[in-house]
């Protein structure tokens, strides 16, 4: 089969290596689409990868081979699956591994394109919900006014916050977004208080409209006290933290480069999608949060009351990897996600 390596500066190569076999509870899956996300071109300086690497984590196709222990899957079956991160046989290949308990299966009204836009930035947004920030589930909702912030709504992250936040019932939702902002107002429920404000008009004007909006829509309820930082830099999560009220905690989602100093009283989690894993040592519920969420989102996508992620197709097959690599270097991603098919490779042998 051919794969797509990443080498040091963000080379990359397509090379031909043998089709995988799986391990006790993994499941090799043909790939039709492939997706990509943020952390893809930060690679080059992460000092944990050890390249080359195919950096691929998102997958959609059919059941391959499925190995010892898998229960829920069998050869031919649709599914969307993510992959465990800086391990082989990522997306970027023919075929790919992933444990079956991040594996879930793709209702037919689903497309392969849609699918791949899910695995990784959906079970982030689960984590920075569920675990980190201890929010209501869609399995026991709120029953009170729950304001949640969210800031970069129309990231993949931030807008399966938003998704999985409306599932729980979690209102009013304060989004913020820039040139997304039109996406994001679809995703609220205006009826409940939700809003979508725009940051470039100021981080000044962005606070007091976010307290005004507070203020007129969950009276008795306007502290905040939880917020995802979906575009993670120092700056966001200051601006969060500023905003939180005594007991508050802000989720992230990318390492930082510098300390922040965080007010008293608030506490910053950094969300590690990793963790569903086992990455950075067992972690306990993350396994079985992953296995969950993957029944729901079969179940979800099935009764359409949860999507993918606005995406483009990129030509070329394999060879759209250095060309979305560049585009997410360039921050040019703005609610959508970069996807390929495996069938567009040139010269592809079937």
């Amino acid at each position: 089969m051919k794969e797509v390596f990443v080498y040091d500066g963000l080379e990359t190569k397509v090379i031909d290596s043998s089709v995988p076999r799986p391990g006790p509870h993994q499941i090799v899956i043909k790939v039709e689409v492939s997706g990509s996300n943020p952390k893809d071109m930060m690679i080059e300086w992460a000092k944990y990868v050890r390249l080359p690497l195919n950096n691929g984590d998102d997958v959609a196709g059919t059941v391959h081979e499925v190995g010892e222990g898998v229960l829920d899957f069998k050869p031919g079956d649709r599914v969307f699956a993510f992959h465990e991160m800086l391990t082989s046989h990522g997306s970027w290949a023919e075929y790919a591994v992933a444990p079956d308990y991040t594996t879930a299966i793709l209702p037919s009204n689903i497309t392969f394109e849609e699918a791949a836009t899910i695995p990784l930035a959906a079970m982030t947004s689960a984590q920075a919900l569920f675990r980190s920030l201890s929010l209501p589930t869609p399995w026991a909702p709120a029953s009170t006014s729950t304001p949640l912030l969210i800031y970069g709504g129309s990231s993949a992250v931030g807008a399966f916050a938003i998704k999985l936040a409306l599932l729980a019932n979690i209102h009013p939702i304060i989004a913020v977004a820039g040139a997304g902002c039109g996406y994001v107002s679809s995703l609220l429920e205006s009826s409940k208080g939700d809003v979508v404000f725009d940051y470039r008009n100021g981080s000044q004007k962005l606070a007091e409209n976010i307290q005004s909006h507070l203020s007129n829509t969950a009276p008795g309820t306007t502290t905040l006290r939880h917020a995802l930082a979906a575009i993670t830099n120092t700056e966001t999560i200051r601006f969060c933290c500023s905003l939180l009220g005594p007991g508050g905690n802000v989720a992230y989602v990318l390492p930082l480069s510098e300390d922040v100093q965080t007010p008293d009283g608030i506490t910053t989690s950094l969300v590690m999608v990793g963790d569903v894993h086992d990455q950075f040592g067992e972690k306990a519920g993350y396994k079985d949060l992953g296995y969950v969420m993957n029944k729901l989102f079969t179940r979800w996508l099935q009764a359409g009351t949860f999507k993918g992620h606005p995406y483009e197709v990129t030509p070329g097959g394999l060879d759209a990897v250095p060309v979305i690599l560049n585009k997410l270097k360039e921050g040019k991603a703005s609610a959508v996600k970069y996807v390929f098919r495996i069938a567009d490779t040139p010269n592809l042998e079937t």
